[in-house]
């Protein structure tokens, strides 16, 4: 009864002390008892690998996926560590007996570890006075060291084993929460560190064996169980990869690329190593290319490295790390292989070192930094990537950096393979930008100069970025001399402003007529950014000739009308944010509501038969009825007869008398663009105003200023003219 209560003081003296400072082991025991707080006190919930001895106190993914590293996982209920189970009582109501570290041993079942620390005269030691940490092989730990191993320590027990089981101590305690991520402590062997890491799933390795039951309070210190027997590392990451006769070819990039001066020094590193076979499978010309390209070298041994230690035993499903390049790769595992970006490929796990540790792999990994722009290009892109190497477009991409613009496959219909190879040639061109311009570098009305010297607009929308009618997909990929955008369209600049568009297309006749009875063509041909929505003839059919001669005498009322169809900016298709009502504001003031549903744009609910009719000052979207503002009331009784005939979307409000306010045409200015593009230059001189100038030559990324179209200033001129032919107002 003494012993008893004893224990139990003992017990939750250190527990209380300790649950001060909680750590993810804890919190994921903490979160066991509580899956199984209908079996008792003090019982804890696992889960156990079918077909294996493995047991996990698991996350809440794993619990709620039923499986641990994509397999089936059972589910257990046993005592939390330290309780134990009382005949005929419920749960586990009592704490467990208190003893030295020795007798602790038989506690927790370790009794071949007992068994060898008394064959090795370490008894005397663990039963006696100090405070020590053992970190317990197994039963079954013990039964998976090599037979040759174990007979060499059996062999020489109060040496070899002795020596052997003082690594697996430490000379003060530590528990759970002491143990944080990348802790090296000095060993009882010769002061060999021991590597701690603490995963977020709340698994502990101990030189990457996995401790399997943890705190068991002892009179002179701590035992914890752990997976493996562990053996005594006094190599780092350098030295090992020299004496690992499988990573010569690594070992030699490595070398060359200043890359031991890392790893021959401190930090805490995982490598996934590409073994000899590895770099045998690559293509001869991508291997020499990349050992050849210092940066590119670089990039690719960093990718295969974490600054991280990750034991494959604390890997209970897949997740996503930073390399020492900077990108992401995604570490999992499949039963008790390891995975790497989704494939299975380590031929050899958990190579510890003193500061790190090594998965051997059977494939080198490529880091988009290191690849050519090209082998950027995805198995949805290979329509692009095989027409730039028939048109001979791929040999520009050797040295300079560019952008690709790539469509995906399913762009290229039937009506652009129609194009003869010249003419597809041209289109491709539109897709290859000058200039490597990233995600990030994009804004809008930005413009961009391709390879064959057409200015591409660039949109930016809330939640997409389009180039002219084409918007981007997720994943924009930056390789060694450019960068890759993924688009959903083929791109094809406009030629011709709105009003041509109008003009070349009898669908749009009638409008156009109202158009250019009120004065707004020359709104229609102007540099400015506009989106236009535009109503068929058939919208118009049940007016007669009449009517729509009705239609066009108030001026101003109709100005209202038809530049409540404008919007000053360009809204794609694509653009507008799906599912969602996008709130703009017309030219004529009011507002216009558009919406996205099944690929359907919608204006004011009235559907677009046809979208993203691109030009080079706008977009135009066909829609099915006249648009007119909700909140504008109608003054006179012809114009409320005339479109209550064509606007059924709406009811017409009648306020008799009503009068609109004068709409005005505004007068645009001469505007200054700018581009992106690649300059060489000479040096030139430029005299202003009897000072002069002088620009160096320069290879540079650049802005540049490009005045109104020459359309557009033969238009002004012709508005000029007109000017000087009116006679003066006499007074």
């Amino acid at each position: 009864m003494k012993l008893l209560f004893v224990a139990i003081s003992s017990f939750f003296v250190f527990t209380s002390l300790d649950q001060a400072d909680s750590s993810y082991y804890d919190k994921i025991v903490i979160h066991s008892r509580i899956r199984a707080k209908d079996k008792g006190p003090n019982v804890c919930a696992l889960q156990q690998v079918v077909g294996t001895k493995k047991k996990y106190f698991s996350t809440c993914r794993n619990w709620h996926q039923k499986s641990i590293c994509n397999k089936k996982a059972l589910v257990l209920y046993e005592c939390c560590p330290g309780y134990m189970r009382l005949d005929g009582g419920r749960g586990c109501p009592a704490v467990s007996p208190i003893d030295h570290v020795y007798g602790t041993l038989a506690i927790v079942g370790a009794t071949n570890s007992q068994n060898y620390a008394d064959r090795s005269d370490l008894r005397r030691e663990i039963e006696g006075n100090g405070a020590f940490t053992m970190f317990a092989p197994s039963n079954d730990a013990w039964m998976l060291l090599d037979a040759e191993a174990r007979s060499a320590l059996l062999s020489n027990v109060n040496i070899e084993l002795l020596n052997a089981l003082h690594y697996h101590m430490v000379d003060h305690r530590l528990l759970t929460k002491d143990m944080k991520n990348g802790l090296t402590v000095p060993s009882m062997y010769n002061d060999l560190n021991l590597l701690i890491n603490h995963a977020t799933n709340g698994i502990v390795t101990v030189n990457c064996a996995r401790i399997i039951y943890a705190n068991q309070i002892a009179t002179n210190g701590i035992v914890h169980v752990i997976d493996r027997v562990i053996t005594a590392v006094g190599n780092n990451l350098e030295e090992t990869i020299e004496a690992t006769d499988e990573l010569s070819s690594f070992r030699a990039a490595a070398a060359a690329s200043g890359l031991f001066a890392t790893l021959g020094t401190g930090g805490h590193y995982t490598i996934f190593a590409p073994t000899n076979e590895a770099f045998d499978k690559l293509p001869r010309e991508v291997l020499e290319r990349i050992l050849s390209d210092d940066v590119a070298m670089k990039a690719l041994l960093h990718y295969h490295i974490l600054n991280s230690v990750h034991c494959s035993e604390a890997i209970m499903s897949g997740a996503t790390y930073p390399t020492l390049e900077g990108t992401n790769i995604e570490i999992g595992c499949d039963g008790d292989s390891l995975t790497v970006n989704g494939e299975k490929m380590v031929n050899r796990k958990d190579i510890v070192a003193t500061n790190g540790v090594i998965h051997l792999i059977n494939k080198v990994l490529i880091p988009d930094a290191a690849m050519q722009i090209l082998d950027l290009v995805s198995s949805r892109q290979t329509t692009f990537s095989e027409l730039v190497r028939d048109t001979g477009l791929s040999a520009a991409f050797t040295d300079a950096d560019h952008t690709l613009l790539v469509p995906l496959n399913e762009a290229f219909n039937e009506d652009v393979m129609a194009f003869d190879q010249r003419i597809l040639k041209v289109i491709l061109q539109n897709h290859i930008l000058k200039v490597k311009v990233v995600l990030n570098q994009l804004y809008n009305g930005q413009i961009l100069e391709t390879v064959g010297g057409k200015f591409l607009r660039v949109f930016v929308y809330r939640t997409a970025v389009c180039i002219e009618n084409s918007c981007m997909v997720r994943g924009s990929r930056e390789g060694r001399n450019g960068v890759l955008h993924t688009i959903r369209k083929v791109i094809m600049p406009s030629e011709n402003s709105m009003l041509q568009i109008l003009r070349d297309d009898p669908r749009f006749s009638i409008f156009l007529t109202l158009i250019e009875s009120v004065g707004l063509t020359e709104m229609l041909t102007e540099g400015k950014g506009w989106t236009l929505f535009v109503p068929t003839n058939d919208v118009f059919e049940s007016l007669t000739t009449d009517e729509l001669e009705e239609l066009t005498r108030d001026k101003n009322a109709l100005r209202h009308i038809l530049l409540y169809h404008l919007l000053n900016g360009v809204y794609i298709g694509d653009g507008i944010e799906y599912g969602v009502t996008n709130v703009l504001k017309s030219y004529q003031g009011s507002r216009v509501m558009i919406k996205l549903v099944n690929n359907t744009m919608l204006v004011n609910n009235v559907k677009t038969k046809e979208a993203d009719l691109l030009a080079n000052n706008g977009v135009i979207h066909v829609i099915n009825s006249l648009l007119f503002p909700k909140d504008l009331p109608v003054g006179s009784d012809y114009l409320q007869r005339i479109l209550t005939k064509i606007i059924k979307y709406i009811e017409i409000k009648f306020i008799p008398g009503y009068t609109y306010t004068e709409m005005k045409i505004p007068i645009f200015k001469t505007e200054v663009r700018e581009f992106t593009r690649i300059v060489t230059t000479k040096p030139e001189i430029n005299i202003i105003r009897g000072r002069f100038t002088h620009s160096e030559t320069s290879t540079r990324t650049a802005h540049f200023n490009s005045r109104t179209p020459a359309g557009l200033r033969r238009s002004r001129h012709a508005r000029k003219l007109r000017q000087r032919k009116r006679k003066p107002v006499r007074a």
